[in-house]
């Protein structure tokens, strides 16, 4: 009864049974995607040797969601979301199957990287959205800022484990070992499909009936933005870090092999370094994410949500001066510990201040700022890329990041507010 009480205190989500069951699924899904995430760029930039291509795979995984996002919401208002969840987390698998066996036939190009990364990418812009507002159904509104912060350290601790286990998979597994790797996640969404169909939500959300046109309902939520200044310049920070801020991180096989790549470099070695770079990653994102799921109290958010955006931007602008391994993974650290650190916050301050009959829809407008704009963000920092050096590139979307939130901080201090 006492450790059932401290998890109530400190983890009040997974005293929901399904909230519990559903974690546990998706955790280990996350685990063989992010082992894909770490190994797929890898097969990629071994492919093609240009950054451009890295961009690229970014630029189709995320275009579906410049266009299908923000409809998306005002669909998801009137499905159950359990259901739409399953379903495209049954695609996914599915399209992971297929590039595990085109990869393992030795038949891979980067066309099938980039076609595959698409459908991916639309199946990505609907369950994204629709597993968010699932979440206050299996938790109800007062657990829901830590179910947020759950899982994200779920997410976070997937980002620890799965680039750690890509370098000695692919030392131990026959060639070609990012098709073994794909397969191992195509296997991994079983553990989801299985929670998910084990979840029956408590605190379920009446699908609201279709009576207006979609113009007419995005609209509302446009309106609900403009009335509403915190939310609305939230996503403007979101769209501006969407843009110039995470796609650097598609280019981490440059850096492990351009920037700090030596003469004699072997690809077991690069392989390593890059495993190594992802991992630290993670472990900041995963420190970020514990740190929240432990204390979420709402008079610290919006002094998270500061600290996290100096950290993301200042360790971005830094890269450039990373001459060791060990400097870029404590750069690459703090960028992932940045990274976290506002996402979850913003997550939380918008689901708290936006109404039940809003959230998919309000959510969606979210998405689509943090990364229905990245397509652009993607090709721009993979031609930046190519054209100069990652170091300039760096540098330049660095600036501008600061520029632009600074301002938002400065001039916009209800950003940091909570409602509770």
């Amino acid at each position: 009864m006492k450790l059932r009480h401290a998890i109530s205190q400190r983890f009040p989500a997974l005293v929901s049974r399904d909230f519990a069951v559903f974690w546990m699924g998706h955790l280990l899904s996350l685990v063989g995607s992010s082992m894909q995430n770490t190994a797929q760029p890898l097969l990629a930039y071994r492919i093609s040797g240009r950054p451009f291509d890295l961009g690229l795979i970014g630029f189709a995984l995320t275009l579906p969601t410049f266009f299908l996002a923000i409809p998306g919401g005002v669909l998801i208002e009137h499905v159950e979301k359990r259901k739409l969840v399953i379903l495209m987390q049954a695609v996914m698998m599915i399209d992971t199957l297929v590039m595990a066996i085109l990869t393992l036939a030795g038949m891979v190009e980067i066309w099938h990287i980039v076609l595959l990364s698409l459908f991916l990418g639309i199946a990505s812009a609907f369950e994204i959205t629709a597993r968010q507002a699932m979440l206050i159904e299996l938790v109800g509104r007062e657990g829901l800022p830590n179910a947020i912060a759950l899982q994200s350290t779920a997410f976070n601790l997937s980002r620890v484990l799965g680039p750690a286990l890509v370098a000695p998979l692919l030392l131990a597994l026959p060639a070609p070992g990012e098709g073994w790797i794909f397969l191992i996640n195509s296997i991994s969404y079983t553990t989801i499909l299985l929670g998910l169909t084990l979840v029956r939500p408590k605190f379920t959300v009446q699908v609201a009936t279709r009576s207006r046109p979609l113009l007419a309902e995005l609209r509302e939520a446009a309106g609900y933005l403009v009335k509403n200044s915190s939310v609305g310049f939230l996503i403007l920070a979101a769209a501006t870090l969407g843009i110039f801020a995470f796609p650097i991180i598609q280019q981490v096989p440059v850096l492990s092999k351009d920037l700090l790549g030596r003469a004699g470099d072997s690809k077991s070695i690069v392989d390593m370094r890059n495993s190594l770079i992802y991992t630290a990653q993670g472990l900041g994102a995963l420190a970020a994410a514990i740190s929240i799921a432990i204390n979420n109290a709402a008079g610290r958010r919006g002094r998270r949500l500061l600290l996290g955006e100096a950290a993301f931007i200042l360790g971005m602008i830094f890269i450039p001066f990373s001459r060791s391994l060990w400097a870029a993974m404590a750069l690459i650290a703090l960028m992932g510990w940045g990274a976290v650190t506002q996402l979850a916050t913003m997550n939380t301050l918008i689901q708290l201040h936006v109404p039940n009959s809003l959230r998919g829809r309000v959510f969606s407008i979210y998405l689509w700022a943090i990364q229905g704009v990245v397509p652009i963000g993607s090709l721009l920092i993979g031609w930046l890329t190519q054209e100069y050096s990652l170091s300039s590139t760096a540098v330049i979307c660095g600036m501008i990041c600061l520029v632009v939130i600074g301002w938002i901080q400065l001039f916009k201090p209800e950003v940091r507010r909570s409602p509770g």
